[in-house]
């Protein structure tokens, strides 16, 4: 697998889904990714890209934040730059750095590098059960909600509609970065 957050995060999904007493059938039809894929990803045969981690946390709950937090089991209040776990998608080089404490309450920030020509999409499942404000750092974003196109730019603020699918996409030639933060909505 390589890295050892990879390992872990396979690891925390299979204890995630066991601990939710789900079977491996029914967290691929909550999530839409094959059995196959899933038995794959937990023991370590396959890396999971941003898209199939997103679909599985979303599935079980949890954002993707979370879901690295509990790979990095870390509860300190305070966590310095060079500690902050980052993953990076290996099909888009997508890279997400949990910036937040993972004992850090509702609140989750996380920073986004999308590479120059990347696309990365997600269900609207995926946004069932957050709040997410998307904060741009540098560059520029096209970030598609539903059937809405957002031309994202340093400095600009979206606080994101109803759940939808949603396309992350950088048409530039540079990398662009932006903050996203997301809070779960009340149940």
């Amino acid at each position: 697998m390589g890295d050892p957050l990879s390992a872990s995060i396979a690891a925390t999904l299979h204890a995630t889904r066991t601990a939710r007493d789900l079977s491996v059938s029914a967290l691929a039809e909550r999530s839409g990714v094959s059995r196959a894929m899933i038995g794959k990803i937990e023991r370590g045969d396959a890396q999971p890209t941003a898209v199939l981690l997103g679909r599985l946390s979303g599935a079980l709950g949890l954002t993707l934040s979370e879901l690295v937090a509990r790979a990095e089991s870390d509860d300190q209040r305070l966590v310095r730059a060079a500690d902050q776990p980052t993953w990076t998608d290996p099909d888009t080089g997508y890279r997400r750095r949990a910036v937040s404490p993972a004992s850090g309450g509702q609140l989750e920030l996380v920073e986004v590098e999308l590479p120059a020509g990347a696309e990365v999409s997600y269900p609207a499942d995926t946004y069932a059960f957050i709040h997410q404000q998307i904060w741009m750092l540098r560059g520029r974003l096209q970030f598609r909600e539903g059937d809405t196109v957002h031309e994202l730019r340093g400095g600009d603020c979206l606080q994101l509609g109803p759940p939808a699918a949603c396309t992350f996409r950088n048409s530039t030639r540079t990398s662009c970065r932006y903050l996203v933060a997301l809070v779960k909505r009340s149940t």
